[in-house]
């Protein structure tokens, strides 16, 4: 995700806490998406997507988020409960802002990203439900909302800075293992990016919503009005599955 807002003065202090050594390895998941991901984490790209990163992390360059929230929308949806996903590009790129689930940031982050101000407020237009003054998702993603971005690390300061390390491919297989192992789940593709992720998904048994993304940049284009959050729910009682609650 591409915006820049508010951050922390205390950039040493930042630094500090996103220093942490990250090992990407299987055991870093809960052992529901380990039985499904660990030999994902065997592959090349994933041995050379960690060179990278160990590499970055010896030049000093800071890395958000933290190595214990890389992977937190796995910590909190077990694979066998995801009813929705909503995909986001990559973490937010200020101290504190990124703790592993896309559009969130931690409750002590005040000062809310654009684009999810956005969603609140179409999220009261379409349902009526009062808009938040937190911008964390957790409830959501405990509810089977995965909050997946497509890239799970990036650089401080520098959006998009760990596109086509091998991020991608290991997001991509998660689309495409949630695609062909379950049934019913719907699929928020928010902008041009996202919706090149439709060809992962077989449209023949989930609901995928292709829409404008949230971003003042891009709102006004349609993504105002276009109730999505009546439509998931809507989908998921069709198929005798529990809605969400969105209220935060």
């Amino acid at each position: 995700m591409k915006e820049q807002f508010n951050m922390f003065t205390d950039e040493q202090g930042a630094k500090d806490s996103a220093l942490a050594a990250i090992e990407l390895s299987a055991s870093c998941l809960p052992k529901d998406w380990q039985d499904q991901l660990k030999a994902e984490f065997d592959q090349p790209y994933m041995q050379s997507l960690q060179d990278f990163l160990t590499s970055e992390q010896n030049q000093g360059k800071v890395i958000y988020p933290t190595d214990d929230q890389i992977f937190t929308a796995f910590k909190l949806t077990p694979v066998n409960d995801v009813k929705v996903v909503i995909l986001g590009q990559d973490p937010y790129h200020g101290p504190g802002q990124a703790h592993g689930l896309s559009f969130s940031v931690p409750t002590n982050i005040t000062k809310l990203p654009p684009s999810l101000k956005n969603i609140y407020k179409e999220l009261n237009a379409d349902l009526g439900i009062p808009i938040a003054t937190t911008g964390d998702l957790t409830s959501w993603a405990k509810q089977g909302v995965l909050l997946l971005n497509a890239m799970l690390t990036v650089e401080a300061k520098n959006a998009g800075s760990h596109q086509k390390q091998g991020w991608e491919k290991f997001t991509d297989h998660i689309i495409q293992l949630l695609s062909e192992r379950c049934d019913g789940l719907v699929f928020v593709l928010w902008g041009a990016y996202a919706q090149k992720k439709t060809s992962l998904i077989d449209e023949g048994k989930h609901l995928v919503l292709k829409g404008i993304h949230p971003s003042p940049l891009s709102a006004h284009r349609g993504f105002f009005g276009s109730t999505p959050f009546s439509y998931i729910n809507q989908y998921l009682n069709d198929k005798g599955k529990s809605v969400i609650d969105w209220t935060l």
